[in-house]
């Protein structure tokens, strides 16, 4: 389906909560588009990646992109920093997410595979890439999902050439303990100090989506200076405020991971994981995975607003001002991704 199938609780959820309190110009960070064609379906290709997100939409196209938009934030002007879906295939997804940029004129990273070589990253960037999307699964196929290192999927050489433009990276961490993972934390810090002068992006505050996910994450990475972070996908306010804590509001930014937080959800934790829960029937049979459950509720808004509404609650309970919002929702990545809206309406 393109766009979103609005109910009268998303409504109420964005005029009562949320259309006061956002800016009224939002970057939104982390945006795949992608065509269904190009996905990759089998559990060896898709190394360490869930499989939930792939029953909440089989595609996203820029039509899509730009109907959802208007749909969830009205009167609200949206930009976005686009990427394919990584778990596509990278040469078809990387063509069609530099197309659909070129379009709108908006920022695009580059979709990477472990082997990429200079060359053809130096190729990107002249194309008009202005950094990278590595993913865990783009790694060198005989490594068990589980033992996946940051390095393993962005190597050394790829960080070197980041560094020397000063290009962008956008970093979804691997392995079970996600953030508190002490080879992934040894290996942030080692980003953070060899390459200072590139841009290093931690996706969805290091998959810290519940509180077991933490440890002393925050504590390690506090001297990590040059290290950015976004709540792409993210729902746990508390995470946001210790990241907020820890690395300031200039180094936090908004992100959604559309078209996943199209899902109409809300998350729990439970044994020491997150759980979303879905109006029944919805997304078929979910009783296979773990990190899904089922409720009969009709006030199940989107994934979308449950992210914001726990920024919301973020902000509140460190009493951030209009400015510091500003900045997370729009001015942090304007700057990072040297984007100027200049006065254009919402699309």
């Amino acid at each position: 389906m393109v766009g979103v199938q609005v109910t009268d609780y998303d409504r109420r959820v964005y005029e009562e909560e949320l259309a006061g309190f956002l800016p009224d110009r939002i970057m939104d960070a982390h945006v795949h588009v992608y065509r269904e064609s190009m996905m990759r379906y089998s559990e060896e290709e898709r190394k360490g990646a869930v499989r939930w997100p792939t029953l909440v939409a089989p595609e996203m196209t820029l039509e899509d992109m730009h109907k959802s938009y208007r749909q969830m934030f009205p009167g609200k002007t949206v930009r976005q920093v686009l990427f394919g879906m990584p778990t596509c295939r990278l040469n078809p997804i990387n063509k069609y997410a530099l197309a659909c940029a070129k379009k709108d004129s908006l920022p695009v990273l580059y979709c990477t595979n472990w082997d990429t070589s200079k060359e053809e990253l130096q190729k990107a960037m002249a194309d008009g890439f202005c950094g990278i999307k590595p993913y865990l699964c783009n790694c060198p196929p005989y490594i068990p999902a589980d033992e996946v290192r940051i390095f393993d999927f962005l190597p050394p050489a790829h960080m070197d050439y980041m560094n020397e433009i000063g290009g962008i990276v956008m970093l979804h961490i691997p392995r079970k303990l996600r953030l508190k993972d002490p080879v992934n934390l040894a290996q942030m810090l080692e980003i953070n100090d060899r390459w200072p002068k590139a841009k290093v992006i931690i996706a969805h505050i290091g998959r810290a989506y519940v509180s077991q996910d933490f440890g002393d994450a925050f504590s390690v990475l506090k001297r990590a200076k040059n290290l950015y972070y976004d709540f792409t996908a993210n729902t746990l306010d508390t995470a946001m405020e210790k990241v907020i804590e820890m690395a300031g509001t200039d180094r936090v930014l908004f992100g959604s991971d559309m078209p996943i937080t199209k899902m109409r959800m809300y998350r729990i934790e439970q044994d020491g994981h997150y759980v979303n829960v879905v109006p029944r029937g919805l997304y078929g049979d979910v009783s296979y995975d773990k990190n899904m459950a089922e409720s009969d509720s009709t006030e199940i808004t989107t994934f979308m607003y449950e992210e914001l509404r726990a920024f919301k609650r973020a902000c509140g309970t460190l009493g951030l001002g209009r400015n510091d919002i500003e900045k997370i929702m729009c001015k942090n990545a304007c700057k990072l991704f040297h984007y100027s809206f200049k006065g254009e309406n919402a699309k």
